[in-house]
């Protein structure tokens, strides 16, 4: 094996300081396979493409600092732990650590890497030897139907921007719809006949969700408002019109759409530092509040696996006392004694 390198350029964050130019390596060829493989044979997404980029790629950066002309073959569990180290005392340029997640998701992509490079024969660590240390607890935050109520009634509905705002609330409030889903929406994709539409969501899995009658009422005011043609559901009302094909460059894009949550939030004075997948939750919850089956919960999220909707079952806790009284035998009234 390649012996640890005493670069004179690592600073005591285990960053690199000036770091030497970086050649081509054979791990280098092997993480640009895999994000192609992921690409076209896993369909994912281009945000969980860059992001396994980002992680593989500050991998390969630390291997080529600390060891000499390291080989596939030549990654072994010790690597990598001295890797978990490195992680656990990265300090970034904004004077940041790691938080543990952000740790946990580089493991996640060193592994899926490892796995791939075994389907396809490599002599390498095998995946399954390292452990993903266990995550930390994170509170689920969605909103009660008062604070719903709130947030969804702050758009002022007297300016076409406010009853786009007003339209956008309802619609996630209604869909649960992820906020790159719902940038991506177009005018003709939705039936308002049937109050529904079809959207593509992570993984390239298609679904259809539901409008309700109110998402309905608050997106025709807001239509009927608009006086162009463009395409895009939602666009933008500030700056300069831009009339190009479809009106593609009018679209409304995420981060101005989770900007517009956030301001309504904080104009609300919910005591939730809520956000676009707030609403999400809030959607989920509330449908198993109200009686929904996980299942079906389940595909109206568009999750791959119900493990991951399992998340929302906590709400069915304030119920549970109820259920009991209502359907447990031994609380029934017993017949009186002869």
């Amino acid at each position: 094996m390649a012996l640890l390198s005493k670069n004179p350029n690592i600073n005591r964050n285990n960053k690199a300081e000036n770091p030497p130019a970086q050649t081509r390596t054979e791990i280098d060829r092997y993480i640009e396979d895999f994000l192609e493989y992921m690409e076209i044979e896993k369909n994912c997404s281009r945000l969980t493409i860059r992001n396994y980029r980002h992680y593989l790629t500050r991998f390969s950066l630390w291997l080529k600092e600390n060891y000499l002309a390291l080989k596939l073959c030549d990654i072994s569990l010790e690597i990598v732990k001295k890797y978990r180290v490195f992680l656990a005392r990265f300090i970034s340029p904004q004077d940041l650590p790691l938080k543990k997640i952000t740790q946990n998701y580089h493991l996640i992509a060193i592994r899926s890497w490892l796995k791939y490079l075994v389907k396809q024969d490599i002599k390498t660590l095998s995946p399954e030897k390292i452990e993903l240390p266990k995550a930390e607890s994170r509170s689920l935050k969605f909103l009660n139907n008062e604070q719903v109520e709130r947030l969804l009634a702050m758009p002022s509905i007297s300016e076409i921007s406010g009853l786009r705002d007003k339209a956008i609330l309802e619609i996630l409030f209604s869909t649960g719809l992820r906020v790159s889903e719902l940038a991506k929406l177009n005018r003709d994709q939705l039936d308002f006949k049937r109050k529904e539409f079809g959207v593509i969501g992570k993984g390239g899995r298609g679904r259809v969700v539901f409008l309700s009658e109110r998402a309905v009422l608050w997106l025709k005011r807001y239509l009927e408002k608009r006086e162009d043609n463009f395409k895009p559901l939602f666009i933008r009302f500030s700056g300069k019109v831009v009339n190009d094909k479809d009106g593609e460059k009018m679209r409304l894009h995420v981060r101005s759409i989770q900007r517009i949550v956030k301001r309504y939030v904080k104009k609300s004075r919910i005591p939730v530092n809520a956000s676009v997948h707030t609403l999400r939750h809030s959607f989920a919850t509330d449908l198993l509040t109200h009686g929904a089956d996980l299942r079906s919960v389940q595909e109206m999220l568009g999750h791959k696996s119900i493990v991951t909707t399992q998340i929302y079952t906590h709400v069915t806790n304030a119920q549970l006392r109820e259920i009991h009284e209502k359907f447990h035998s031994g609380n029934k009234e017993e017949p009186a004694a002869i």
